[in-house]
């Protein structure tokens, strides 16, 4: 099995290891702090509406001491009945109110528990989209996935019914260990026979669980994250017979997980029914030490009758606990991914006090940039170059040269390690991310459609954009002639990710949407590599007018896109080896270029 499965549980950051998970639960204590804040006002109301249920609740063992005591007298005058009459109408009115109490909180819980949901989806939506591309290049889109809809899902198990059960259970097993002093204190001192082996199975159980289900969870998104992965690459997958292979490693993942469950049930088989051993010897304890006293007058039947209700709901909420304490663990569990997640902070974000560009020309200038992916291995190890606005630069080289690299700070989906980048003379860190992708575009060779009409992919840098401001950006790079004989024209689905579109329909929708951007940087990465030849001239010459009055950078392996440039650097290890126009440099004899453009030559024989 592969080692990426095998022997390791956690890969990203957020998925924090068992004995460094105090920072996390911090984390998610804040965050849940937060998230209920707004609605600190109702739960101080509910607080008040949730003592009232219990105390009704409560009330009812006390009622029945008191109707068998001073209702129902043997042989006594029949006039006493009148106690019973009022007993039972005090017992009819703390039901009501129990049950009038129990429909406010349900009601009103539900609806806090709900806007909560939904206020950690659009955090974690909004924050997925401001994290830099370096993270999510680290995470995984399962892990995205995870923490969007099973952690989610776990947090509002608890909404719904967690929060309900634990409030009711303490506030009853505090409420009752009271009432069961103050009714009777000796018979009282009796029940804390068991007590001290209650404390240690709750303790026992509570550290336990907290592991099994912390591991529960970790095995649960790593399910997700192998389905996510496999099915997202199907193709590849088909095509290079994984199946049995990655069939292999879900089914090391899934047994994972569902030993994990086991533990869990495990852990239960022996909790719950030691709870219900010490709730009976307890009750035995009780009925053998209070009959003693009251076949010797010491006591009323009515209080034992009481006391022994009062036993039973004391330990009824602990059977209750341990059923959904796999909730409350899994809920907290999922907060804390939830809470790492949200606490990461983007590589790269808006400046704190942003300066703002009134008109872009566009001259862009690398003033001595370094950059490396990983500490000490630099791709860029000192970079000056300086574009000129209006200016078309073609970068050229072998792979790992720093091409791509150059483009992705150029877009600002990282920022330099060394030196400064500028826009017009701004550093691109002054700028906010919106404004400067407003005028920085990028346009690569994932060319990747969204759900919608062809139209509403050319208008995703646009949405208010006109038809025929849509139709214009098609024609501009020969797209008009293709989507008009589709068979709803502008209007056709793409389908899933953009399946019913050839790569280089695809490819030519994705230039059409950055044209109607109109940029005043345009960059574009491998952005003809899917294309035919044919598609090909007729983005050449596109381009040779859309890029016109436009700062561009184009990045190609494909040498033919290049003659388009008003200049070329040769690149090697993130320096430039050669500078000049194509013309230039392929009359210089010995020369990078025309050794690359010889040998692209060669194999297009």
């Amino acid at each position: 099995m592969e080692d990426r499965w095998r022997g390791q549980l956690v890969e990203a950051q957020d998925d924090v290891p068992l004995e460094d998970a105090a920072p996390m639960r911090s984390e998610a204590k804040r965050l849940l702090v937060d998230l209920l804040r707004p609605y600190r006002r109702v739960l101080a109301a509910l607080s008040i509406v949730v003592v009232l249920e219990n105390l009704a609740r409560l009330s009812v063992p006390r009622l029945v001491q008191i109707g068998i005591d001073h209702g129902v007298p043997p042989l006594r005058d029949r006039s006493d009945s009148h106690n019973l009459t009022l007993v039972l109408v005090a017992l009819i009115g703390a039901v009501l109110l129990q049950a009038t109490s129990r429909v406010i909180f349900l009601r009103q819980s539900g609806r806090i528990g709900q806007h909560v949901l939904i206020e950690v989806r659009r955090r974690l939506f909004k924050h997925f989209q401001r994290l830099d591309v370096g993270f999510h290049d680290r995470y995984t889109s399962g892990r995205v996935v995870s923490r969007s809809t099973s952690d989610v899902e776990a947090i509002q198990e608890m909404t719904d019914s967690g929060f309900d059960g634990l409030i009711t259970a303490v506030l009853t097993m505090v409420g009752t260990a009271i009432l069961l002093i103050t009714l009777d204190w000796q018979l009282g001192l009796a029940c804390l026979v068991g007590f001290p082996v209650l404390l240690l199975v709750v303790r026992w159980f509570s550290r336990a669980s907290a592991t099994t289900f912390r591991t529960v969870r970790e095995n649960a998104a790593l399910v997700i994250v192998h389905f996510v992965e496999t099915m997202t690459g199907i193709k590849a997958v088909q095509a290079y017979r994984r199946e049995r292979r990655n069939q292999d490693i879900f089914e090391d993942v899934a047994t994972r997980y569902q030993h994990a469950n086991e533990k869990g049930f495990r852990l239960f088989a022996i909790f719950m029914p030691s709870i219900k051993l010490v709730g009976n010897i307890t009750t035995g304890v009780v009925i053998l030490y209070g009959g003693w006293r009251v076949f010797h007058g010491e006591m009323t039947i009515g209080v034992l009758t009481a006391f022994l209700l009062y036993l039973r709901m004391f330990f009824e909420p602990m059977q209750e606990v341990s059923q959904f304490y796999n909730t409350f663990q899994s809920a907290t569990s999922a907060l804390e991914k939830i809470a790492g997640v949200l606490a990461q902070k983007p590589a790269v974000d808006d400046p704190e006090e942003p300066r703002h560009l009134a008109e872009v020309a566009g001259a862009v200038r690398f003033d001595h940039v370094g950059f490396s992916y990983v500490e000490g291995r630099p791709v860029l190890p000192d970079l000056e170059l300086e574009i000129p606005a209006g200016q078309t630069i073609a970068l050229v080289g072998t792979t790992g040269a720093g091409k791509t690299t150059i483009a992705k700070l150029m877009g600002r989906f990282y920022d330099p390690t060394a030196g400064r980048l500028t826009l017009d003379g701004v550093d691109l860190r002054d700028l906010t991310q919106n404004e400067l992708r407003h005028h920085v575009v990028m346009v690569t060779q994932e060319n990747v459609m969204f759900e919608g009409t062809v139209a509403d992919n050319i208008r995703f840098g646009r949405p208010d954009a006109s038809d025929e401001e849509v139709r214009a950006a098609a024609e501009a790079v020969g797209a008009h002639t293709f989507i008009e004989a589709l068979p709803q024209s502008y209007d056709t689905d793409v389908a899933k990710r953009g399946g019913r579109l050839s790569a280089g329909q695809r490819q030519l929708v994705a230039f059409a949407r950055a044209f109607l951007a109109d940029p005043a940087v345009l960059i574009l990465d491998e952005a003809t590599s899917s294309l035919d030849i044919p598609s090909e001239r007729l983005v050449q010459r596109a381009l040779e007018t859309v890029l016109a009055d436009r700062t561009a950078l184009i990045i190609a392996h494909r040498l033919s896109t290049v003659e388009v440039a008003d200049r070329v650097l040769v690149l090697e290890h993130g320096r430039i080896l050669e500078d000049g126009s194509p013309a230039q440099l392929m009359d210089t004899k010995g020369g990078h270029y025309a050794a690359l453009h010889e040998a692209w030559i060669s194999s297009l024989a």
